[in-house]
């Protein structure tokens, strides 16, 4: 049997189209779908399929972030494999599947899927989605996983057998930690780049910064717990590896033009990062925030 969760804070029509979409997915074996909401709008959708649906299932979580409520669902799934999706974002038809078909090898402990921009490429915040997510970090994940090297999750689609853990730390990001420990415990982490869900990013430029320095806030806690870790997200990465990634992408000067000024604006996120963590010390924590543009 698999669990599938999806994680939602006061989204329910996009909620609605999360749950379809996982639905859509000829998911071949036993599976319990859980909806974790703190809120009585998203509850009301879950209701409204529950009619139609026995295998959906609606947990309440306090409304203290996703982290806090992700450790209080794990006591309640019955599966062998966990899958963990958001509710503002929806997963391709054969995404389960895909992910699945990988934990057919039992030295496999955590899988993780390919996001996908549905923005336009035709303005410049929506270029800047793509190409972090083609020219980064898929690139990035994909060789990592053929050299057979340790590689970050992503926390709009992955995946983890039941006995990888059980509780994670609230102050670092889900799809950093859990990868680290699946390594710790000699499993592999794999990447399954026909497992597709796609994602609307920022369009505007304040909620692409507030949500790229919250994302880089949660990876480098991970330092917390494995100091001496090489991470796949960090700014040494991003500084020596991303410009060699990033300028293959552009197909145009106005392109070219775009992509250095994407460098400025990293550079920026990573300064209030560093700034908020060495002078200021203020680091992650775990909590429900919207990022409006996204919805």
């Amino acid at each position: 049997m698999i669990s599938i969760v999806i994680n939602s804070f006061r989204e329910p029509e996009l909620l609605k189209k999360a749950i379809e979409a996982v639905l859509r997915n000829n998911i071949k074996e036993k599976y319990e779908l859980v909806i974790a909401a703190p809120d009585e709008e998203n509850e009301k959708v879950v209701k409204g399929f529950q009619k139609k649906n026995k295998d959906v299932k609606f947990f309440k979580d306090p409304g203290k972030g996703k982290s806090f409520a992700l450790n209080l669902v794990f006591k309640e799934l019955k599966g062998d494999i966990w899958i963990f999706t958001d509710g503002d974002i929806y997963v391709d038809a054969n995404a389960i599947n895909e992910i699945l078909e990988l934990f057919k090898d039992k030295k496999v402990g955590c899988v993780t899927g390919r996001p996908i921009s549905t923005n336009s490429k035709k303005n410049i915040l929506g270029f800047w989605s793509h190409l972090l997510f083609d020219a980064g970090a898929h690139k990035i994940r994909k060789e990592l996983d053929t050299q057979k090297k340790f590689l970050e999750g992503t926390g709009y689609l992955f995946a983890f057998r039941n006995n990888i853990t059980r509780n994670i730390p609230v102050n670092v990001a889900e799809d950093a930690i859990v990868p680290y420990i699946t390594m710790k415990k000699g499993y592999r982490v794999r990447y399954a780049d026909k497992a597709l869900v796609y994602v609307k990013n920022p369009t505007n430029l304040r909620d692409f910064v507030k949500q790229r320095i919250r994302t880089g806030k949660a990876h480098e806690a991970l330092e917390e717990y494995a100091p001496f870790f090489p991470k796949v997200k960090s700014f040494r990465n991003e500084l020596f590896k991303g410009p060699r990634l990033a300028l293959g992408y552009p197909k145009s000067i106005k392109e070219y033009l775009w992509t250095s000024l994407l460098f400025f604006t990293r550079l920026f996120i990573w300064f209030v990062i560093k700034w908020d963590e060495k002078v200021v010390n203020k680091r992650y924590g775990d909590a429900w925030e919207r990022v409006e543009s996204t919805k």
